[in-house]
């Protein structure tokens, strides 16, 4: 099964982002990475990465971890037609969404994370979708020009693909934004870039 192995975030200070991962979210770094970068970047990037959870208590306590960290609240945690969530900016800028579908705690809150999942905005969802196809990816629910999450394999990062409008709603945030994703995606599928702009490589690079 094709699937994302990992995700490279460009930072101005790769080794403070890099803390700050450890630090808020307890993140592995073979999965989440980090290396530096002057890239020129402003305002919304064009992707959120999504923290999945098992109860809205370990939402609040990555939300609180990350404030705590240096992050900035863009959404305070609250629920929602879909569950429970929040979203936060780290110092390096990336914006996190902090989710889980079930609205009640069923145990003691904890930070364990039971998926990452990485949404591009795009521009045209059904288009980004079939250029995905075409190298491999398989879809598992696709709402037509909305929303589109395709299958990966345990333990990857799971890819999306929403209206990158949307997605700025959704995080918080404008969704103008100007130069450098910051973001490289590692996968057997690569290397190329789509047609948004994100950078895809192999996955042994």
């Amino acid at each position: 099964m094709n699937s994302i192995d990992s995700v490279t975030l460009e930072a101005a200070d790769p080794d403070a982002a890099a803390r700050f991962h450890t630090d808020a979210f307890g993140l592995d770094p073979a999965r989440v990475r980090v290396r530096g970068s002057e890239a020129p970047s402003t305002g919304f990037r064009g992707f959120t990465l999504s923290l999945v959870v098992s109860q809205p208590g370990n939402v609040d306590a990555l939300q609180a971890a990350a404030l705590d960290a240096g992050a900035t609240s863009l959404k305070p945690a609250a629920k929602s037609l879909w569950g429970y969530g929040g979203v936060v900016q780290a110092p390096d800028g990336t914006v996190w969404q902090l989710a889980t579908s079930s609205r009640k705690d069923t145990g003691p809150a904890t930070r364990d994370v039971d998926e990452i999942v990485l949404l591009l905005g795009v521009e045209d969802v059904k288009a980004s979708k079939q250029f995905y196809v075409e190298r491999g990816l398989s879809v598992g629910k696709s709402f037509g020009g909305k929303y589109v999450e395709f299958t990966t394999a345990p333990d990857t990062v799971k890819l999306s693909l929403y209206k990158r409008r949307a997605l700025g709603k959704v995080a918080g945030m404008s969704p103008d934004g100007t130069g450098s994703h910051r973001l490289t995606v590692t996968s057997p599928v690569g290397p190329f870039t789509d047609p948004d702009g994100f950078v895809w490589e192999a996955a042994g690079q």
